[in-house]
């Protein structure tokens, strides 16, 4: 009877050990060579294939590449998948904040029917941020490096110092904090299926507001529980995580 169960306890380690072994080539599928396999395959052509490639090498963890990006663009517009091809530009303008490219975005979402990427004050708000925002935030750190200064140096030689010059202190370090938080915190998504539920709240007993299509773009404030909060058409919904692709 031992060796009977030594026996079962050896073949359920091996059976655990070749359960690891598969798990680990799984999630090791996609090597390099297997991505310069797919960018000979998209300059032979083959674009399809290749997208199929780049994008199991996404699900894996590996990192885009902004060619990556523009050629699975290109293999979406080639397939006329306009959503998915919005949402590869999309990364690449997170990435390359370019005014040629959010025009080019809304050309294609105005041909479409799609809404979000207007060329709206949002969009060109967050264009300059991410293009300007650290000259824009150094600049504004200075006065606020002096001012701090300033009452550093009162402080130790025991000056007194004015109520007021202390409420304009906090209230501009309050401002420079917000500058530097809020547009981080924001993020933007693509509506990835045909029937997307806008509720007015994160619960899928609440009402429904409206239902959009597949490729809408909606800017994310936060999250609750499976629900984004997103802002459409000026109003705050709730859409649930999984019928958007987040940028």
């Amino acid at each position: 009877m031992a060796f009977i169960g030594s026996m079962q306890a050896l073949r359920l380690k091996i059976s655990l050990f070749f359960c690891f072994l598969t798990s680990f080539l799984t999630a090791s599928a996609v090597t390099p060579a297997d991505i310069r396999r797919a960018d000979s395959l998209f300059a032979a052509g083959a674009q399809t294939d290749a997208a199929a490639l780049f994008e199991t090498a996404l699900a894996e963890g590996h990192t885009a590449t902004d060619a990556m990006l523009l050629k699975l663009a290109s293999t979406y517009e080639r397939q006329n998948d306009v959503p998915r091809l919005l949402y590869y530009l999309q990364v690449y303008f997170d990435r390359h904040p370019d005014d040629a490219v959010l025009r080019r975005m809304n050309d294609i979402a105005r041909a479409n029917n799609l809404n979000g990427y207007e060329t709206d004050d949002l969009n060109y708000f967050y264009l300059f941020y991410k293009k300007y925002g650290i000259y824009f935030l150094l600049f504004l750190i200075l006065p606020a490096g002096y001012a701090f200064g300033v009452l550093m140096v009162k402080l130790l030689r025991k000056v007194p110092i004015p109520q007021r010059q202390k409420w304009v202190l906090l209230f501009y370090l309050i401002g420079l904090l917000l500058f530097v938080n809020l547009p981080e915190s924001v993020q933007s998504g693509i509506t990835s299926h045909d029937r997307v539920l806008l509720r007015t709240n994160p619960s899928a007993a609440a009402p429904v507001a409206e239902v959009i299509g597949r490729g809408h773009k909606v800017n994310i404030f936060g999250s609750r529980d499976i629900y984004l909060r997103v802002l459409w058409n000026n109003e705050v919904y709730y859409i649930r995580r999984d019928n958007v692709w987040v940028i």
